[in-house]
C-alpha cells in the first residue's frame, strides 16, 4: 500500500500553567506546515501531575478546541508530553552472547541485550518505562560506533538510557486526553520533544544542556552525539520567584508576575527586585550544576545551556546562567516553516511544536488509511473475481 501523500500530527503539552496544542501538516516533498493552535490556562495540576480531574479535563479541551476550530477538523490522534516530578532517567548496562554460528550480531542478539539492561532496572516499583535510547554498544569489549547489527563477534554489551515516570501520574494525564475522545499514539518526555526544536543537531552532537523553566518545575535534558544523555526534574521553578517577589515587595501575585517579566517600570525599586530574582534564580542553576555535576559534565558541554519555557524570560538571565554554570549560555527562539497564521512565537511552544514533529517522524500507521485507499485496495482485491 502506498505511503499517504498528506500526514497530519497533533501534539499536546500539557504544562502546570498552560496547555497548549500544535497541530502540523506535511506533504510529501515539502516543509511541515502548522494548521492549528490551541492554549489555554491549565488548572487542576500541581508540579505536573493532575490533582483535579474535572478541572484539568476542562482546561485542556478549551486548548484541544482552539486547535480544532484553526485547523478545521476534529483531532483524533495525538503525542502527548509527560513532565513533572515523577519524570527521571536511570542508565543501565545489559549483556547478550551472540546466537548465531558464524558470530554475526542480529537483531535478535540486540533485543536480548536490550532485554536484560531493562531487567537490571532498580526500583520500577509504580512506574513506567516511556522511553528509551543505546548510548553504547560494545562487542567483545570495544566499542561500537553505530549499530552493531551484521558486525561479528561473541559478547554484546549495552549502556542503555531509560526515562521512567510514575505509573498513576501518566494514566491519569493518558486517561484524561482520551476521555476528550482522542486516542494518544505515544507518550514522551517532554525535554526530548522540545529538544526536537529548540536544538540543532550540533549543539546535539557536541554536547549541551536544555533547561525548561516551567511555573512549578525546572526540566534539564544534556545531549551529546545527538541523543540525550541525561534527564532531570526539579520542584522549583518561575511560580517561586513570583512568590518571592510578592513577599518582599509587599504586592499582590498578579502584579508580581507582571513585574518579573517586564521590569518595574518606575514603581518599585529596581535593585530590590534585581536582588530577590536573582537569589532564586541563583538557586535553581546551582542545582542544575549540581546534576550537571553528578553526570560528569560540568562546565564541560562545549553548546553550553540553552533556556526556554515561560520563566526563560526573565531578563538577564542569560548572564547569570553563564556566571553560575560557567557555560555558554542562550535563550530557545523557534525557527518554525510554513507557521502562517499561527505563529509559534515564544519558546513556551517547543514543546507542543516538537512532540508534532515527532510524531512526523514515526513511519506512517498504514492501518489507518483514508477512504481512497480503502476503496483501492477493495477494487484490488475484487478484480481477479470480474469477468
Amino acid at each position: 500500500m502506498r505511503a499517504p501523500i498528506k500526514r497530519i500530527a497533533t501534539g499536546i503539552d500539557v504544562g502546570t500553567h498552560a496547555t497548549r496544542v500544535v497541530v502540523v501538516e506535511h506533504s510529501r516533498g515539502e516543509a511541515p506546515r502548522i494548521i492549528g493552535t490551541g492554549v489555554s490556562e491549565t488548572r487542576g495540576l500541581r508540579h505536573g501531575y493532575i490533582v483535579n480531574k474535572i478541572d484539568a479535563m476542562r482546561s485542556i479541551e478549551r486548548a484541544i478546541e482552539n486547535a480544532e476550530k484553526m485547523a478545521g477538523f476534529k483531532i483524533k490522534n495525538a503525542f502527548l508530553s509527560v513532565g513533572g516530578i515523577s519524570l527521571e532517567s536511570v542508565i543501565s548496562h545489559g549483556t547478550a552472547i551472540i546466537s548465531r554460528a558464524s558470530s554475526e550480531v542480529s537483531k535478535i542478539d540486540i533485543r536480548k541485550a536490550d532485554t536484560e539492561a531493562e531487567e537490571n532496572l532498580p526500583h520500577l516499583t509504580n512506574k513506567r518505562i516511556i522511553y528509551r535510547t543505546p548510548l553504547r554498544y560494545k562487542l567483545d569489549s570495544k566499542e561500537v560506533l553505530g549499530d552493531p547489527c551484521g558486525m561479528t563477534g561473541t559478547k554484546l554489551e549495552v549502556k542503555l538510557l531509560f526515562v521512567t515516570c510514575l505509573e498513576q501520574h501518566l494514566d491519569d494525564i493518558i486517561r484524561t486526553i482520551e476521555e476528550l475522545g482522542i486516542e494518544v499514539d505515544e507518550v514522551v518526555p517532554s525535554s526530548i520533544a522540545a529538544g526536537q526544536v529548540a536544538l540543532n543537531k550540533k549543539q546535539r552532537s557536541v554536547g549541551c544542556a536544555l533547561v525548561n523553566i516551567g511555573a512549578e518545575t525546572v526540566s534539564i535534558a544534556v545531549f551529546e552525539n545527538d541523543i540525550p544523555i541525561s534527564l532531570q526534574v526539579l520542584p522549583i521553578g518561575s511560580t517561586d520567584i513570583t512568590n518571592d517577589i510578592a513577599l518582599g515587595l509587599k504586592i499582590p501575585l498578579e502584579e508580581a508576575e507582571k513585574i518579573k517579566m517586564s521590569g518595574p517600570a518606575g514603581t518599585y525599586p529596581k535593585k530590590k527586585l534585581d536582588e530577590i530574582i536573582e537569589a532564586r534564580l541563583e538557586d535553581i542553576f546551582e542545582l542544575i550544576d549540581a546534576h550537571l555535576k553528578k553526570i560528569g559534565r560540568s562546565g564541560l558541554l562545549p553548546a553550553g545551556v540553552i533556556l526556554t519555557g515561560g520563566g526563560a524570560g526573565i531578563a538577564t538571565i542569560e548572564d547569570l546562567a553563564k556566571a553560575v554554570l560557567k557555560l555558554p549560555s542562550s535563550i530557545a527562539h523557534p525557527v518554525v516553516a510554513n507557521a502562517g497564521k499561527h505563529l509559534v512565537k515564544d519558546s513556551s511552544w517547543l514543546v507542543a511544536y516538537g512532540l508534532a514533529l515527532y510524531a512526523l517522524q514515526k513511519p506512517a500507521d498504514t492501518t489507518k488509511t483514508g477512504f481512497g485507499d480503502i476503496l483501492e485496495t477493495m477494487k484490488n482485491w475484487v478484480k481477479p473475481f470480474l469477468p
